[in-house]
């Protein structure tokens, strides 16, 4: 490119452009959802050129949070839903209903009882020693049991699978031999 000698970037002028700008990208339905107006099911991964836009006054430790706008398959309404960077997931915000994850409630049961545990263990000692133990007997029993996996993998090992098939064909041959008499 040619810049001529008087050439001042200062003096290009910056474009303005507005924070809530939208921008259309392609995405994939992040999760199963149901269409409220017409109940079509959009599973995850389907494909969609939707609108992207920052959300506005909200933010998670600095990350902006977008917010998407598809249209549904069938009818065309409008479905938007939201990244929600606290639980590394989208929410949903209105025009479509999330199906069921059996997944996400099970990992939130883990969770709670994992916090109830800690809480017990801090306010109790002899829970801490009780919970200790159970874990220690936990741990020496999934030794042994990876212990005997060995052993047997050892045995399986040693077997010469060539010798048997060679007394297995020694065998039916005699049994032959003997038929043939």
């Amino acid at each position: 490119k040619y810049y001529p000698p008087d050439f001042d970037p200062a003096k290009i002028p910056k474009l303005k452009l507005p924070k809530d700008r939208q921008y259309v990208v392609r995405l994939m339905a992040p999760f199963n959802m149901r269409c409220k107006t017409c109940g079509e099911y959009i599973y995850k991964g389907k494909k969609f050129n939707a609108c992207k836009e920052m959300v506005q006054n909200e933010a998670y430790l600095g990350l902006p949070i977008f917010c998407f706008y598809i249209k549904c398959t069938r009818c065309l309404a409008e479905i938007t839903f939201k990244t929600d960077p606290e639980n590394t997931d989208y929410t949903m915000e209105h025009g479509a209903t999330r199906n069921f994850q059996a997944e996400k409630l099970l990992e939130e049961e883990e969770k709670r009882m994992q916090k109830e545990r800690e809480e017990e263990e801090l306010n109790n000692p002899m829970k801490v020693l009780e919970n200790r133990t159970k874990d220690s007997k936990l741990e020496m029993e999934v030794l042994e049991n990876l212990q005997e996996l060995k052993e047997l993998n050892q045995r399986q090992a040693n077997v010469d699978f060539e010798a048997v098939l060679k007394q297995y064909k020694e065998l039916e041959e005699e049994q032959r031999r003997k038929e043939q008499e």
